[in-house]
C-alpha cells in the first residue's frame, strides 16, 4: 500500500497545502479540504476504487493534510487561520452577560466561546467529596460542560466525560488559589462553551475571573490562561515553531498542548501534553516567555472589560452574616430534631447553617432581605446569648423584691440590679423608681464565679449629682 499512499501524497499534497495558506475559518477550511479528498477519489478509475481501501485512503490524506499545514508552519511561519506564531485570536469578552446569576461572564477567543456563571452559596452548599481514600468538602469548586454541539455534533450526552473532568479541574486549580482565605461563600463556577475551536479550558478560566468579579468575589488577582502548540521537525531539531493560541486542528496536528495560566506575577496551574520524546530547555523557555506575553494581552483585555470587583452585590444576591456561639448554644439553636432552626429558617427565609470549629459554634445566615437577616442574628444571638461584662442591655423589669429588681436582658438570661444601683440617691423602696414591665437600661458590671449570676447596674447610666457645698 506503500504504491497508495505515494500516489495521494503526489496528487493531493500541492492543493492541501494551498488550502491551508488560504488563512480560513474552520468551517471552509474543514469543507475545503475534504473537498480535495473528494474530488481526488471521483478522478479513480473504476477498478481503483475496487483496488484501494478507503480507510486507508482516509489515513494516508489524513497524514498529507498534517504534513502540509506543519510544513506550512515551519518553512513560512504561517498558520492555518492565517495568525503569525506569537499571534492570539481576536477577543471579545463581556460581564452581567445573564440576569439572575450572581455573576456572569461570556469570554470569546476567535472561535472558542465560554458562558461562565458563578452562584455563591452558604455552607450547606458546599461540594461533598466522597473518594476512596479522601472524604470532605471543597467551598469552591468548577464544573465544566462541553456540550456536542460546540463543535457542531448532533448526539446525546448521557455522563460527564473524562476530558470535561480534567480540564474542570485545571480551571478550577488555576482559579482557586486567588480566592480570599476570609471569603464567606461558598463558590460554584459552571463553565458552559458554546463553541469550541482549541482553548475551550483556557476560555473558561478568562469567563471565571470576570464572573467571579461580576458576582463581587474579592478575587487577590485577575487570572488568564493560553494554550501553547508546538510544531518541529523530526529530522533537525533545530527547526520548529512555538504556537501562542492554538486551535483544534493544531492541537490535533501538533507536537504539543501546554495550557498555561497565571496572573500577571506569575503562573497559577499549568498542564502538558507532549507527543515528542521530551522538550529541551530552549524549546520550554521559549514557550513559558511567549505564553506569558501571550496571558498578559489576554489580561489586558479582561481589565479592559472589568477591572477589579464590584463593590456593591446584585440585588439577587444572598448576603451572609456569621456569627460565633458558644459550643454549648449550638443544641439551642437547632433544637430538638432541627425544630428551632427549621422555624427560625421559615419566620425569616434565610438559610442558616452551622458547625463546630476550634470548640466554637460557628453560625452562617444567608438571605437576601436584609432587615430578615437582621432578625435572624437578633433571634440567634438571644438563644446563644453570653454576657459581656461592662455590656449595656436593654431589659424589661420582671419582678421587684424588697433588695432590688429582677431584669431580663435576654429570652432566657436575667440579672439582679440592687436597690442600691437603682439612682445615685438613697432608695427606700424598689417600687418608687421601678415597675414590673417597665424597659430600662442597665449595665453589666460583674458575674458571680460561682454561681453565675449577673450583677446589674442601673446608676452607673445616670448622671451623678454634683456634691453640694455649704
Amino acid at each position: 500500500m506503500q504504491d497508495l499512499k505515494a500516489k495521494i501524497k503526489a496528487d493531493t499534497y500541492d492543493a492541501v497545502y494551498s488550502v491551508a495558506n488560504e488563512g480560513l475559518g474552520k468551517d471552509e477550511r474543514s469543507v475545503k479540504f475534504k473537498a480535495v479528498k473528494t474530488d481526488w477519489i471521483a478522478g479513480l478509475s473504476e477498478n481503483e476504487v475496487e483496488e484501494y481501501d478507503s480507510k486507508l485512503i482516509g489515513v494516508y490524506y489524513h497524514d498529507v493534510e498534517k504534513e502540509a499545514i506543519r510544513n506550512l508552519v515551519l518553512a513560512e511561519g504561517k498558520r492555518l487561520d492565517g495568525r503569525a506564531t506569537t499571534e492570539i485570536r481576536p477577543i471579545w469578552c463581556e460581564v452581567d452577560y445573564l440576569y439572575s446569576p450572581h455573576g456572569s461572564a461570556v469570554f470569546t477567543r476567535g472561535e472558542t466561546q465560554s458562558l461562565t456563571t458563578v452562584t455563591l452559596g452558604s455552607a450547606t452548599d458546599v461540594n461533598r467529596l466522597d473518594g476512596v481514600t479522601h472524604q470532605g468538602h471543597e467551598s469552591f469548586y468548577l464544573h465544566y460542560n462541553f456540550p456536542p454541539f460546540s463543535t457542531g455534533e448532533a448526539r446525546m450526552k448521557f455522563n460527564v466525560s473524562r476530558r470535561e473532568i480534567g480540564h474542570g479541574n485545571l480551571a478550577q486549580r488555576a482559579l482557586k488559589k486567588m480566592i480570599p482565605a476570609d471569603n464567606p461563600y461558598t463558590v460554584r463556577i459552571v463553565s458552559d462553551i458554546l463553541e469550541s475551536n482549541g482553548s475551550s479550558s483556557m476560555a473558561t478560566v478568562c469567563a471565571g475571573t470576570m464572573a467571579l468579579m461580576d458576582a463581587g468575589i474579592k478575587i487577590q488577582k485577575p487570572v488568564s490562561g493560553i494554550a501553547m502548540g508546538l510544531i518541529s521537525d523530526e529530522k533537525d531539531p533545530n527547526n520548529y515553531a512555538v504556537l501562542s493560541d492554538i486551535l483544534g486542528d493544531e492541537d490535533h496536528l501538533g507536537d504539543m498542548d501546554f495550557k498555561i495560566c497565571g496572573t500577571a506575577d506569575g503562573i497559577t496551574a499549568c498542564q502538558m501534553d507532549i507527543k515528542v520524546q521530551g522538550l529541551s530547555y530552549e524549546i520550554l523557555d521559549k514557550a513559558l516567555n511567549q505564553a506569558r506575553e501571550g496571558r498578559l494581552h489576554i489580561l489586558g483585555k479582561i481589565i479592559e472589560t472589568i477591572a477589579e470587583p464590584r463593590v456593591q452585590l446584585k440585588p439577587q444576591t444572598p448576603k451572609i452574616v456569621v456569627l460565633k456561639v458558644p459550643k454549648s448554644t449550638i443544641g439551642g439553636i437547632i433544637g430538638p430534631g432541627g425544630k428551632i432552626i427549621q422555624e427560625l429558617q421559615a419566620s425569616t427565609e434565610t438559610n442558616i447553617s452551622i458547625e463546630e470549629i476550634d470548640n466554637m459554634g460557628v453560625v452562617e445566615i444567608l438571605g437576601t432581605d436584609q432587615e430578615k437577616i437582621d432578625l435572624a442574628v437578633e433571634q440567634i444571638k438571644s438563644i446563644a446569648f453570653m454576657p459581656e461584662i461592662g455590656a449595656i442591655y436593654k431589659g424589661k423589669v420582671k419582678s421587684i423584691m424588697p433588695y432590688g429588681a429582677f431584669i431580663g436582658i435576654s429570652p432566657n438570661t436575667d440579672g439582679l440590679v440592687h436597690i442600691s444601683e437603682l439612682a445615685w440617691e438613697r432608695v427606700d423602696n424598689v417600687e418608687d423608681v421601678l415597675k414590673e414591665g417597665d424597659t430600662i437600661e442597665v449595665k453589666l458590671i460583674a458575674i458571680d464565679e460561682r454561681s453565675g449570676k449577673l450583677k446589674l447596674s442601673r446608676k452607673v447610666l445616670l448622671p451623678k449629682p454634683e456634691k453640694q457645698t455649704k
